[in-house]
This record gives structure tokens, sequence and C-alpha cells, in this order.
């Protein structure tokens, strides 16, 4: 039985829910799922020997990502590269087509030139607009960001971009990877 560790960091849980989502498929599929988040691995510690494969993944925040993701990639870059691994990322500029594969998106780019660690396979994820969550400021801001990328600026949208069908797609790829 194949047995993945789906780490992540989440700040309004979307990021959490894909990560559920794989491993849901990965148990489905007859592999064996964990999932944390890197904050918790960072502060407890993760035992990143027993897993057959990790898959790391994170959201883009106002065009990068938390700095405790590089942190975790620089604390555990030689296991991360011991054992099949794969990196994916979570943002809403990935609705549209050209940006929702790595050589498109521009944050999965950004990651590959800030980080040490240099994943094997990458995937881009959509994410949500959830602007009744976020707070006043962080609204305007991303209302800005919107208008100029042509997404949606109503303040009381909630749209999920996420293909939920490609999660579970993924989740099933990540066992493959072993």
């Amino acid at each position: 039985m194949t047995s993945v560790l789906v780490l992540y960091r989440s700040r309004s849980g979307h990021t959490a829910r894909i990560a559920r989502r794989m491993c849901d498929a990965i148990d489905e599929a007859g592999g064996e799922s964990e999932m944390m988040d890197v904050i918790e691995a960072i502060y407890e510690g993760v035992d990143l020997d027993a897993p057959d494969v990790i898959a790391l993944g994170a959201p883009v925040y106002y065009g990068t990502y938390d700095d405790e993701v590089f942190e975790f990639v620089e604390t555990n870059r030689e296991q991360l590269e011991g054992k099949p691994h794969s990196f994916f990322n979570v943002s809403v500029t990935a609705r549209t087509a050209e940006k929702a594969t790595v050589e498109g998106n521009r944050y999965m780019q950004k990651f590959l030139e800030r980080s040490s660690w240099q994943p094997r396979d990458l995937k881009v994820l959509a994410g949500k607009v959830d602007y009744p969550s976020w707070g006043p400021l962080d609204t305007v801001a991303i209302q800005m960001i919107m208008k100029f990328t042509g997404g949606p600026t109503d303040r009381h949208a909630v749209i999920d971009y996420t293909d939920w069908d490609d999660v579970a797609a993924y989740g099933r790829y990540l066992m493959t990877l072993a």
C-alpha cells in the first residue's frame, strides 16, 4: 500500500480542503494518506521518512508564499529530495487556462526562483475568491488586483475556481510517484 503525506499551508482553509480531497482520493484508490499543516510540521515535527511520497502545497498570497513554507523547505530539503515528491500551489490566477500550467503560472516560477528545493513534480491548482471571509484591507487589496487581472470585484462574491475532479486525480497521481 502506497503512503502519501500531504503537507500544506493554509490561511483561510481552502488549501486545507484541497489537501483533504487529495487524501480522500488516495484512500479511495487503496493508498494510505496523512495530511499536516506546515506550521504543525515545523513546531511539532513530522517523520518524513515514513511516507512513500511527499506532497507539499501552498497558496499564493499577494504574489508570494508564507515564509514558513520556505523555512520548512530549507530545513527539510535533503529529506524531500530523497524520496518521490511533488509541490503544488493554489492561486486564483490559475482560473485561466494559460495560468493553470507550471510554465504559465508566474507564481510557480517565483517559487522555483526563490526556493533551494527544485521539486521534480509540480502542479498548479486554481483557488477561491471569498470576499466575505476576508477583512476590509484584504478585500480592497484583492479587489484592486482583480480589477487589473479581469477577475471578480464584487465584495460579496464567493467563487470557487478549483477543479475538484482534477484535485482528486492529482491525489491518485501522487501514488504513482512511489
